[in-house]
């Protein structure tokens, strides 16, 4: 977990025992299986493949954990009947596996769309992050690159929107054939109204020190120029009042000094 939360997967596979299938979370797959020497022959799984719940439903699975909190689409892949193989059984495995493994590394670029964001004002890589409309998911762009990779189904039509804390948002729509595509996204910066609209409506209001920093930022500088009016009239309204009462002092000694004998 800590791994992938330091460096973002696209895809990825755990390799178990036990039975001979793909195992896939919630939605449907392309029939890959077929690529794997006995997995497409398997008689109890049609073609090879089966849903994770369908199968058996299990909470707190390391490839659901994936998809949800760190944006990696992964298989849980049952490469062999026996639960515990020998271990002269292992190169046999290896090598009814390799090319479905490397066909599983090779198909997280051959479909979907991929691309960078950057910033318009310097041109930095932004780790911003990537939306399909219709879909609730969403892909984190590298941190060092701003590189994001999301698998899409070919053979539709998508609008993919690029989003960034501090940048305005930008969205293009693209029809994907059976490659993949490529689309970069280059972000404007936002005005401090913008900024704080934005921090506003997808902020964090539990009181952690982030938003209390946001706070604090925003109280200086959304509404600067009111409190400079207010410190202004806050001085006139002094200097006002010291002058009312320098004008009556100089009235009273006027007084004393007229009552005074000659």
């Amino acid at each position: 977990m800590k791994w992938l939360s330091e460096i973002r997967f696209t895809g990825s596979a755990t390799l178990h025992g036990g039975a001979l299938v793909a195992n896939y979370p919630w939605d449907g797959t392309s029939d890959g299986s077929q690529s794997h020497r006995n997995m497409s022959l398997s008689t109890e799984f049609p073609g090879g493949i089966t849903n994770g719940a369908f199968w058996y439903p299990i909470y707190g699975a390391m490839q659901d954990w994936n998809y949800i909190h760190a944006g990696c689409f992964e298989l849980t892949l049952e490469v062999s009947d026996d639960k515990w193989p020998m271990i002269d059984e292992i190169p046999t495995l290896w090598e009814h596996n390799k090319m479905s493994l490397l066909n599983l590394a090779a198909s997280v670029l051959k479909t979907g769309v991929h691309g960078r964001i950057f910033a318009s004002d310097s041109g930095t890589p932004l780790p911003g992050f990537i939306t399909i409309k219709g879909i609730n998911y969403t892909v984190n762009a590298g941190r060092a690159f701003g590189d994001y990779h999301r698998l899409l189904v070919p053979g539709e039509r998508y609008e993919v929107m690029a989003t960034m804390p501090g940048y305005k948002s930008k969205a293009t729509t693209i029809s994907l054939g059976e490659t993949a595509m490529t689309v970069d996204f280059i972000l404007d910066p936002e005005t401090t109204t913008e900024r704080y609209l934005w921090r506003t409506s997808g902020c964090n209001c539990g009181g952690s020190s982030s938003s209390s920093k946001f706070g604090l930022e925003m109280f200086w500088t959304l509404h600067f120029e009111v409190y400079v009016v207010i410190i202004i009239l806050l001085f006139w309204f002094l200097i006002r009042r010291r002058l009312k009462s320098n004008l009556s002092n100089d009235k009273q000694h006027a007084a004393r000094s007229s009552l005074l004998p000659a």
